[in-house]
C-alpha cells in the first residue's frame, strides 16, 4: 500500500510537475463497459425523464420519486454503492458518465444527483456496519430516497457556523436535534437526510434522520429561478428524535464528512456542467442550421462560427479537466484494501488529497457551462427568451451551479489556501521552487518552441504554471500570515492556476490521442487545444499583471514585470482562422465533434 500511494499523483503537484500523457486519464480511454453504462443512462433519461420534464417542472414530484425507484431498477442509483450492500459498486469513471448523461434532465439531474451523491455517499463512506447494511440497500434501489442537510438561514459558505443543535435525552437513547436546515434538494419527498448539527452545542456531527422521527417537518417548496424539477425545502427539526445509533462517524467529526462529501460534490457537478454543456451545444448548433436571416443560415455567418468554435473548446477543456481528476480518484481510492475502505480516516485522506482539483473543476466548468448557455440563448436570438424552447430551461438551470457546493468566490479563495498548507505541511516544495523561480527568471532568455504539433501549447503550459507560482510566492512573501485577507488576489492566483490545469488537461488529452490514433483523425482536438491555450494564456497574462502591480512597487515591480514578459512571450496564433476552421465540423454535425 505504501509504495503504490508513493507513486500516485500528489494532489496540486501539477503546478510543480512536468506530467506524461501516460499517466492522465481522458474520455477517449473509456472501456465498452464504461460506454455502455453512459449509453443506458442517456437512454434513460431522453426515454423516460424528458417526456415528463413539463410535468416535473410544474411539481408534480410523485412523477421524480417513481422515476428514481426506475432508475433504481437500471442499477443507475448504486454506482457509488458496494456490491454487498445492494449496489454495483462501480468505478469512479462509470459513476461520473452516469452524472454527466442525466445532466440533460436540468432539475431533475440535481434530484438524481443530490440522492446518489451528497445523500448517499456519506454512509457509503462513513457509515458503519449497521447503518450501511440498513440504509444502503434501500437507497441503492431508491425504495428511499436520500438528502443532505447542512446550510442553514445563518450559515452558507461558512458551514461550521451552523446553529442548530443535538443534546442527549436523560435515557440516553436518542438526540433531540433543534434547528432549521434551508435550501435542501429532495427535501419535498426525500425518507433520509443526512444532518449537521453540533451536540450540547459545540460539537460538530452528522446524524442520519429519517423523515418519520416525530419532530422531523418540511417547510413550503421554494420558489426558484431554475432547477424547477427538483423539490427545495426547508428542513425544520423540532426536538426531532434521532437514536444514538444513527449518530454519523464520530462526534465532532462531522467537518470530516462534510467537506470530504463536498469535495466530491465539487467535481461531480463539474461532471454535470460538462454534460449540460454539450447539450446547451447540441441545441445551438441545430438551430443555427434551421433559423435562416437574410436568406442564409446562421451557421454560415462567421460571428456564429466564432461562438460555436469558442464554445467547443471551452467545453473540451472542461471535460479534459474534469475526467482527467476523476482519473486520479478512480487511481487513488483503487489502491485502498477492503479494510481501509471501512476505516473513514483512509476515505477521507483520499478524497481530501484532491481538493484543490475538485474546486478547480467546479468553478471552471460551471463558468463554461454559464459561458455556453448564455450564447445558446443568444444564437437562438428572441426564441431563446421563450419557454417553449430548451435553451431557455437550460440558461436557468444553469445558474446555480455557480452557488452550489460552495460559491465560485469561496471555491477560488480555497485553492492558494490549500496549496499553502499542503507546502507548510511539507507536502509540496511550492515555496521552494517558487523561490528558485524568481532567482531562475534573473538569467533566463526566452525560447523558441520546435515546430512539431503542441509544441508552443506546451510552452505556454510550462509557462503558465511558472507564472502561478511567481504571483504565488510574490504574494507570500509579502503578506505572510495576512495573505487571506487579500481576496483579489488570491483569486487571480486562483485562475491563473484554473487556466494553468485546464490547459495541461487539453494539451496531455490531445498529444495521447495524436500518440494512440495519429495527427491526421485528431486535428480537431489540435484546433481546440490551439485555440483554448491562446485564449487562456491571454487571460492569464492579465490576470499576473494586475497582481503583480497590485503586490510590488518601484524596481521591484519593473523588475517582475520584465520576467513576466519573459514568461508570456510566444508567437500568437491567429484564433479567427482556427475558429473558423474548427467550426466547419461542428455545424455539419451539430454536435462537438472531438
Amino acid at each position: 500500500m505504501t509504495n503504490q500511494t508513493e507513486k500516485l499523483v500528489k494532489g496540486g503537484s501539477f503546478l510543480i510537475d512536468d506530467i506524461s500523457y501516460e499517466n492522465v486519464f481522458t474520455p477517449e480511454d473509456y472501456s465498452d463497459e464504461q460506454k455502455m453504462i453512459a449509453k443506458t443512462s442517456e437512454d434513460f433519461v431522453v426515454n423516460e425523464v424528458l417526456p415528463q420534464v413539463e410535468h416535473l417542472e410544474n411539481h408534480e414530484f410523485e412523477r421524480s420519486v417513481k422515476l428514481l425507484k426506475q432508475a433504481g431498477e437500471l442499477g443507475l442509483l448504486g454506482a457509488d454503492v458496494p456490491e454487498e450492500y445492494g449496489g454495483l459498486g462501480l468505478d469512479k469513471i462509470s459513476s461520473a458518465l452516469i452524472s454527466e448523461k442525466f445532466a440533460r434532465a436540468g432539475g431533475f439531474s440535481i434530484t438524481h444527483g443530490a440522492h446518489v451523491g451528497i445523500g448517499s455517499l456519506p454512509i457509503v463512506l462513513f457509515g458503519n456496519e449497521q447503518q450501511k447494511q440498513k440504509y444502503l440497500p434501500l437507497l441503492a434501489t431508491g425504495e428511499k430516497i436520500a438528502a443532505y442537510a447542512l446550510t442553514e438561514p445563518s450559515s452558507g459558505s461558512d458551514a461550521l457556523g451552523a446553529k442548530t443543535t443535538a443534546k442527549l435525552n436523560a435515557e440516553g437513547t436518542h438526540y433531540l436535534l433543534n434547528g432549521e436546515k434551508q435550501w435542501i434538494t429532495n427535501a419535498g419527498f426525500a425518507d433520509v437526510f443526512v444532518v449537521y448539527a453540533k451536540i450540547d452545542g459545540e460539537k460538530f456531527s452528522a446524524f442520519i434522520v429519517e423523515r418519520e422521527y416525530p419532530g422531523v417537518s418540511t417547510g413550503a417548496e421554494e420558489k426558484k429561478m431554475g432547477i424547477k424539477s427538483s423539490s427545495t425545502r426547508t428542513l425544520i427539526l423540532e426536538d426531532a428524535q434521532v437514536p444514538v445509533e444513527n449518530l454519523l462517524g464520530e462526534a465532532g467529526k462531522g467537518h470530516v464528512i462534510a467537506f470530504n462529501i463536498l469535495n466530491i460534490g465539487r467535481y461531480k457537478l463539474g461532471v454535470g456542467a460538462v454534460g449540460g454543456a454539450k447539450r446547451a451545444f447540441e441545441l445551438a448548433a441545430a438551430y443555427t442550421n434551421q433559423r435562416q436571416q437574410f436568406k442564409t443560415p446562421l451557421s454560415s455567418f462567421n460571428l456564429t462560427k466564432e461562438k460555436l468554435a469558442t464554445m467547443a473548446s471551452k467545453i473540451y477543456a472542461a471535460e479534459s479537466s474534469v475526467y482527467r481528476t476523476v482519473g486520479l480518484f478512480e487511481e487513488r481510492m483503487g489502491t485502498l484494501s477492503e479494510e481501509e475502505v471501512k476505516d473513514g480516516k483512509e476515505v477521507a485522506k483520499a478524497i481530501a488529497e484532491y481538493a484543490i482539483e475538485c474546486s478547480l473543476n467546479k468553478f471552471f466548468a460551471s463558468e463554461v457551462l454559464d459561458y455556453v448557455v448564455d450564447e445558446g440563448v443568444q444564437l437562438h436570438g428572441g426564441y431563446g427568451f421563450m419557454q417553449e424552447y430548451e435553451i431557455e430551461r437550460a440558461y436557468r438551470d444553469s445558474r446555480i451551479n455557480r452557488i452550489f457546493e460552495g460559491t465560485n468566490e469561496i471555491n477560488r479563495l480555497l485553492v492558494p489556501g490549500t496549496f499553502l498548507k499542503k507546502a507548510l505541511k511539507g507536502e509540496l516544495p511550492l515555496l521552494q521552487k517558487a523561490q528558485s523561480l524568481q532567482e531562475e527568471l534573473m538569467m533566463m532568455m526566452p525560447e523558441e518552441p520546435g515546430d512539431e504539433p503542441l509544441a508552443q501549447e506546451k510552452q505556454l503550459v510550462s509557462n503558465a504554471k511558472k507564472i502561478g507560482l511567481l504571483a504565488a510566492g510574490l504574494a507570500a512573501q509579502k503578506y505572510g500570515t495576512k495573505l487571506e485577507q487579500e481576496q483579489e488576489i488570491l483569486v487571480n492566483i486562483a485562475d491563473i492556476v484554473s487556466f494553468a490545469y485546464a490547459m495541461e488537461s487539453v494539451v496531455l488529452r490531445t498529444e495521447k490521442a495524436i500518440a494512440a490514433t495519429g495527427l491526421e483523425k485528431n486535428q480537431q482536438k489540435v484546433l481546440y487545444t490551439e485555440i483554448f491555450c491562446q485564449e487562456a494564456f491571454n487571460a492569464i497574462e492579465q490576470h499576473a499583471k494586475e497582481t503583480l502591480i497590485a503586490t510590488e512597487t518601484g524596481d521591484t515591480l519593473r523588475i517582475m514585470l520584465s520576467a513576466l514578459r519573459k514568461l508570456t512571450r510566444h508567437n500568437p496564433i491567429n484564433v479567427i482562422a482556427k475558429k473558423r476552421e474548427a467550426s466547419v465540423k461542428l455545424i455539419e454535425a451539430e454536435r462537438l465533434v472531438l
